[in-house]
């Protein structure tokens, strides 16, 4: 199946998928956690995807699109460290917990051969 638009990335598509589950189950946490973990542990996922959506959109400019997964890297690391507060603050269970951490280094080797393997738009 050609790539089209960043929507067509498997990264993106499970970036999202990652960003929208946490959004999920953020939505129990303890109202005084809104304007600090909460937020943040929403903000992190969110950025992988959208990271990866404006990479796209600067493809034709190799480092452009690779510092945009870079970044979504970066996000991606933070998400779990997130989560990690998360669960250390029994907010999450230990299996979510290993759940999410399961998903985050799934995404991450795929965000990172993206990165790898990406030569030129016209490729």
């Amino acid at each position: 199946m050609a790539i089209k638009t960043f929507l067509d990335l498997e990264v993106y598509q499970l970036a999202h998928k990652f960003a929208m589950v946490i959004f999920e189950l953020t939505k129990s946490f303890p109202y005084e956690e809104r304007f600090s973990l909460t937020d943040q542990i929403r903000r992190s996922p969110r950025s992988i995807a959208v990271n990866t959506a404006e990479g796209w959109g600067k493809r034709v400019y190799v480092g452009n699109f690779k510092r945009h997964l870079v970044d979504g890297i970066r996000s991606l690391e933070e998400s779990k460290s997130w989560l990690l507060f998360a669960k250390d603050c029994n907010y999450i269970t230990i299996d979510i917990y290993k759940k999410l951490l399961s998903e985050a280094e799934v995404l991450g080797s795929k965000l990172q051969r993206l990165h790898d393997n990406w030569q030129d738009f016209n490729s």
